[in-house]
């Protein structure tokens, strides 16, 4: 009997529990098949070789395109530059990922999970090794199932080999992200990198090679989250890989259905050829509904739709469709595709709303800034005269690529007032030059000095002022002159 993805969920029993025996993906051919290859080429292309693309930021700085400097303290991806006080483009980043996850989701179910996913792009390419080393599905169980003979030996040796190879460039690039890429490939291959680079490269070579080579479906259907939380987020609109039992049943072989035919009788379009079932990367029947374990690749289609070709028949008996088109098709009426529809217009407002945010924020970003901390110990010293002194540590922020001349000076303070910086020149006025080197920052200790006699209030609000020539801007920021014994 057909199970409608609702049946799926209520059910009270634990059908669905992978069993332990191995799952022997078949290849097929088609346009599903021709998108996985595209974004697997596409992805890992970017990810084994973009450490290596170079960008010009100009002497004494980084000229990797994408980099994570430690040292620095920065983050570099092309022209743009992240401190580590600007983790909010992080955080949007993060937010934009998981709204762009609910609209996939929202779209078309687990679009994320069949090519996206990092696992599904490293399975299928193990998947494919496999496949040219020891053949295709029945090969691979026949071969699996011979006593371990030199062929099976040297065929398993040099699958297990490849496969290292590919977890251990995996790891390998992945710290090219964080050092110089060309000089770190020198200094892993002459031994005399970081300890911590081979520690990295070896945790994802191991991690890669297991979760890849081995646990595959597992990680899909017992590891990852994500299938229990996008059920709690789909509608009746989301479309999904369906199996159209409309059309298909009542499923038989070929020729029985072909004799029903001739004597009149109803059969399905299926002939139970279980091609859907081969091509499943975790092993999923896929007339049997919607399940846990199915990723949404879209293989179980091709394999279909190939089947369908060679018997005559019209492609789409497994399509990306809804249970509820399915059952108006039944009654006669046309299926409904709704891609716009409150939810998604609400994701795509997030996503353009966080990305408007963050794109404006970084085109009118400060190129100077300045932060300001009072001493707690002590809040203020009392001078001969009558004066009162108090203390503060201030910082100052330079993302240009050239040194620069701030001008600090405060506001606020009655006339009389004096600004001093511990190291620097202090002429009779409070406009105090400060150099900062290019793309750091400088700490300062800065002491200011109410007039002698003066009566002030305990606490007494006022601001440091930092002055960007080049820019002709401001950063002002306020705190506290404390004159509680004056």
């Amino acid at each position: 009997m057909k199970k409608t993805a609702k049946a799926i969920a209520e059910t009270d029993d634990d059908s669905w529990f992978v069993s332990d025996a191995k799952i022997y993906p078949m290849a097929t051919k088609g346009l599903f098949r021709n998108i996985k290859w595209a974004i697997l080429f596409i992805t890992l292309g970017l990810y084994y070789f973009l450490p290596f693309i170079r960008w010009d930021r100009g002497e004494g700085f980084p000229n990797q395109a994408v980099l994570i400097d430690f040292e620095r303290a920065r983050g570099y991806f092309f022209f743009i530059e992240i401190w580590p006080q600007e983790v909010y483009y992080l955080t949007g980043l993060l937010v934009i990922a998981a709204v762009a996850l609910f609209l996939m989701n929202a779209v078309a179910g687990r679009l994320w999970c069949g090519y996206l996913c990092p696992q599904t792009v490293w399975t299928d390419l193990f998947l494919k090794i496999e496949n040219w080393v020891e053949g295709d599905r029945r090969k691979r169980i026949a071969l699996d199932k011979q006593p371990w003979t030199l062929n099976k030996i040297s065929r398993k040796a040099v699958k297990h080999f490849l496969w290292l190879m590919v977890a251990w460039w995996t790891g390998g690039a992945w710290v090219l992200y964080f050092h110089d890429a060309p000089t770190l490939v020198v200094d892993l291959l002459t031994f005399t990198a970081p300890i911590g680079a081979y520690v990295w490269i070896g945790i994802l070579t191991f991690t890669t090679y297991s979760l890849a080579g081995f646990m595959r479906e597992q990680v899909c259907t017992y590891m990852c989250p994500w299938p229990r939380i996008q059920a709690a987020l789909t509608d009746e609109y989301a479309l999904n890989v369906t199996y159209r039992y409309d059309r298909g049943e009542p499923r038989m072989h070929l020729k029985e259905a072909q004799k029903k035919q001739a004597d009149g009788e109803k059969a399905g379009d299926c002939i139970d050829c279980n091609q859907c079932v081969h091509v499943c990367p975790t092993g999923v029947d896929i007339r049997d509904g919607l399940q846990l374990g199915c990723i949404q690749c879209g293989l179980c289609i091709d394999a279909c739709d190939n089947v369908m070709m060679k018997i005559g028949k019209p492609k789409g008996l497994i399509g990306y469709d809804t249970d509820m088109n399915i059952e108006r098709r039944e009654r006669g009426e046309k299926p409904i595709y709704r891609f716009i529809r409150p939810r998604t217009i609400v994701y795509v407002l997030i996503i353009g709303l966080i990305s408007g945010l963050m794109l404006y924020k970084l085109t009118n970003r400060d190129l100077s800034n300045l932060t300001v901390v009072h001493d707690r110990n002590p809040l203020y010293v009392n001078l001969r005269g009558g004066a009162v002194r108090n203390g503060y540590t201030l910082r100052l922020y330079n993302r240009y690529k050239q040194p620069q001349e701030f001008i600090l000076s405060i506001k606020g303070m009655p006339e009389g007032s004096q600004l001093k910086v511990v190291g620097e020149k202090t002429g009779t006025s409070n406009d105090i030059p400060v150099v900062v080197d290019p793309d750091t920052t400088r700490e300062i200790r800065a002491l200011v000095f109410s007039p002698k006699g003066s009566k002030m209030p305990e606490s007494h609000d006022m601001q440091f002022v930092l002055h960007d020539p080049k820019a002709g801007t401001e950063v002002v920021i306020g705190d506290f002159f404390r004159a509680k014994g004056n």
